[in-house]
């Protein structure tokens, strides 16, 4: 049955290219918002807090503070309403998935940045 759902899914589902990322990279979401018959382009720039899933059904979650809230969000991969993912720094941490990001504050919360 899985291999039935996956393979319907691969033949419909249009995969779209964007740049590699991890857990800890800094990142900028560009993606498509409606507000009745108009549409426009909005951003989401914020840590990556988590990568989950595999194939189509592939979600990423990033984290930004506005203000002193933090304010998550999570995006499918294969939404048709994205439009381009930058990576703007990438991080260096030794989890996958960074939830003890969540609970730091002040200079705690900085992630170092991967040296090439």
């Amino acid at each position: 049955m899985d291999s039935l759902i996956k393979a319907v899914q691969d033949e419909l589902v249009t995969k779209k290219e964007f740049p590699e990322f991890a857990a800890g990279d800094t990142i900028t979401v560009y993606y498509e918002i409606t507000e009745g018959s108009k549409t426009r382009t909005q951003f989401f720039r914020g840590v990556v807090i988590q990568k989950r899933g595999t194939g189509t059904s592939q979600t990423f979650t990033i984290r930004k503070m506005s203000g002193t809230v933090g304010v998550e969000r999570i995006f499918p991969l294969n939404l048709p309403a994205l439009q381009k993912i930058e990576v703007n720094k990438r991080g260096k941490v030794r989890r996958a998935r960074i939830y003890y990001f969540r609970n730091l504050t002040g200079k705690k919360a900085r992630i170092r940045e991967k040296r090439n």
